[in-house]
């Protein structure tokens, strides 16, 4: 059985969303989960879910949880004992297949690195983020948010790690990866953009040049990349224009439907919407390039974005990633990507 620690501080709603989220995985995925926390907090929230006890479900305790407003650099150095330190350290450890938070992102980021430590032959790790497309299928955005500095070795590396991410979790046969630029045309761009390209351009993958922001929607390539900056400015864009959209509708639905017939068939598409681009379905956004899975979740998430990041974090432990990652690095040692 697949084990996956859980930060149970993490997220704005903790511990009741990963508690919540934790009982949903174990008992749809057949997982068994650690949850990490104060071990008083977290075992009354537990008791309040009835048929919990009888679930594959721990606690394990940590005294002190990192919070939103704490810098990244400050948590590492004085709580020595959070949540997600303890989490890391029980993957570090192998008493854990991965570890699933919803907190800090920059304080996950650093204590993954530190603690579970850096896959050989990789420079820096990446946020890897599925988007929703018209094509129905998702893509696969590297980097979002883990480098806002990348140079195009960087880049090499993350089209490595994101095409192999959607060939095991997406089961994306033969994956197709773009660089996100201003432009198709190959000399558009700015220099990162220019000498990213002749890099992609030499390793063993299904490159199909330079791809729009408006790309990411219409599922023309599986695989975008980009380095961390534009990438977390996309994705937030994009769950701006989301929840935007979803009050847009919801208003529009509820003035202009008069019959009861059309409201409920309207309702039920409105339904089908939201589920498309509801990022708690889509788990979280794996930091690849680490030592074991570290999956970092949406700090607003609830208990089914919570139980959709263990999924994850599951399928990963189980499909292999960060070996098939090493291995295939190793193989391009000498290539660009080293």
């Amino acid at each position: 059985m697949v084990t996956i620690a859980v930060d149970a501080m993490g997220g704005d709603a903790a511990p009741k969303a990963e508690v919540e989220g934790a009982i949903r995985a174990a008992r749809a995925l057949g997982v068994r989960v650690i949850l990490v926390g104060p071990e008083d907090r977290v075992k009354k929230e537990l008791a309040q879910h009835e048929g919990a006890a009888a679930l594959p479900i721990e606690v394990y305790h940590a005294s002190e949880w990192i919070t939103m407003e704490d810098s990244a650099a400050w948590a590492m150095r004085n709580k020595r004992d959070s949540s997600i330190r303890v989490a890391a350290r029980l993957v570090r450890e192998g008493l854990a297949d991965g570890v699933v938070s919803a907190g800090n992102t920059g304080a996950v980021m650093a204590t993954a690195k530190m603690v579970q430590g850096m896959l050989p032959g990789v420079h820096r790790p990446a946020l890897a983020s599925a988007f929703p497309t018209l094509a129905g299928k998702p893509v696969v955005v590297v980097d979002v948010g883990a480098n806002v500095d990348s140079t195009p070795r960087m880049l090499a590396q993350f089209a490595v790690m994101g095409e192999i991410y959607s060939r095991v979790i997406f089961r994306v046969e033969q994956p197709t990866v773009g660089l996100l630029s201003i432009g198709e045309e190959e000399h558009k761009g700015n220099e990162l953009t220019h000498k990213t390209t002749p890099l992609l351009k030499a390793l063993p993958l299904k490159f199909v040049g330079n791809v729009e922001g408006r790309d990411i929607y219409s599922g023309k390539t599986d695989v975008i990349v980009c380095d961390g900056f534009i990438g977390n400015v996309a994705l937030k864009v994009s769950e701006g224009l989301v929840d935007m959209f979803k009050q847009m509708l919801q208003e529009s639905l509820e003035e202009t439907i008069t019959r009861k017939i059309g409201y409920v068939l309207s309702r039920a598409a409105y339904r089908d919407f939201k589920k498309r681009v509801d990022y708690s379905e889509y788990g979280g956004a794996p930091l690849l390039g680490v030592k074991g899975v570290c999956i970092i979740c949406h700090g607003r998430s609830n208990g089914n974005a919570i139980k959709n990041g263990i999924r994850v974090a599951a399928e990963f432990a189980q499909g292999r990633v960060n070996e098939r990652i090493e291995q295939e690095l190793g193989a391009r040692a000498a290539t660009a990507v080293d």
